[in-house]
């Protein structure tokens, strides 16, 4: 069975519990989560064994448009989380008409989250921005010629990661920060998306994804990467002396995620082995990958 269709039949077990019908459906994404429209209702089914985090982010919607920043809402009329199979669905307010945000609206947001204390009455985890990394580059089935270098590189990069003093600072996260993930509908109020890594941590993280857009892709144009910077509060972190340690770490994620999605997907295999090609060092910056 298919991922996709595995969650199809998850979506179709949570919806009969929840007493909602599925005459009108579509996926989103199939990612870390797989995103469905149902309606006017978005349903998050997670990975198995994820109830804890789906409760969380439960929590941290209420907490964060409680705080004053504008973050998705649950649908409070439904059961929430509903678990089949292992695996957590909660379900979420569509944003109908939206775009995503601009970098100056994005490091707004950043600012605000970053100064908030954390909440008082449920825990934040610690952000870990490895992860399961090293899992998926050792068992992923399609870079047996690259695997010793991927893990080799793994593992200078954690070490290296590991002998940084700690931070000054640790600010809530949201931990997979760029522009998809703040929406703006018509009313113009950006609002946030995607809230399973709000977490404890660096706030250099959250700055990471536009930084290397900017530098190692060149998605976004100087005058755009300023204005993040200055909404934000002037930080840029390009001259910082560990953003080449950050980029790099960022940029073996987004390797893992490509290679997770190798094995049954073709895209996503060229895709991967193009990106292994220029972590290496052998396709010259500035790099073009596609979205998976």
């Amino acid at each position: 069975m298919t991922g996709t269709s595995s969650s199809e039949a998850v979506l179709a077990k949570a919806a009969r519990r929840a007493g909602l019908a599925l005459n009108e459906q579509e996926v989103i994404r199939e990612g870390s989560h797989a995103i469905y429209r149902v309606g006017d209702i978005v349903a998050r089914i997670g990975r198995p064994g994820r109830l804890e985090d789906a409760e969380r982010e439960l929590r941290v919607s209420q907490w964060l448009n409680s705080s004053g920043i504008p973050t998705v809402e649950t649908v409070s009329e439904l059961p929430q989380p509903i678990v089949v199979d292992d695996r957590p669905v909660t379900w979420w307010h569509l944003i109908p008409d939206h775009r995503p945000a601009t970098p100056a609206e994005l490091g707004a947001m950043l600012r605000a989250l970053h100064s908030l204390t954390p909440p008082a009455d449920f825990e934040l985890p610690s952000y870990d921005p490895f992860g399961d990394l090293r899992e998926r580059l050792a068992t992923a089935s399609t870079v047996d010629d690259d695997r010793r270098w991927l893990l080799t590189r793994y593992d200078e990069l954690h070490k290296q990661y590991d002998k940084l003093p700690d931070p000054l600072q640790l600010t809530v996260i949201h931990g997979d920060a760029w522009q998809g993930n703040l929406v703006v509908p018509p009313s113009g109020t950006p609002i946030v998306l995607d809230l399973d890594k709000v977490s404890v941590g660096r706030p250099e993280w959250d700055l990471i994804q536009l930084a290397v857009d900017y530098t190692d892709f060149a998605r976004i144009p100087a005058a755009d990467y300023l204005s993040l910077v200055n909404a934000y509060g002037g930080q840029d972190i390009t001259g910082w002396s560990d953003f080449r340690l950050f980029a790099d770490i960022q940029e073996l994620r987004w390797v893992g995620f490509a290679l997770e999605r190798a094995a049954a997907n073709e895209i996503a295999a060229q895709q991967a082995k193009h990106r292994i090609a220029c972590v290496r060092g052998q396709v010259p910056k500035p790099w073009v990958w596609k979205a998976l």
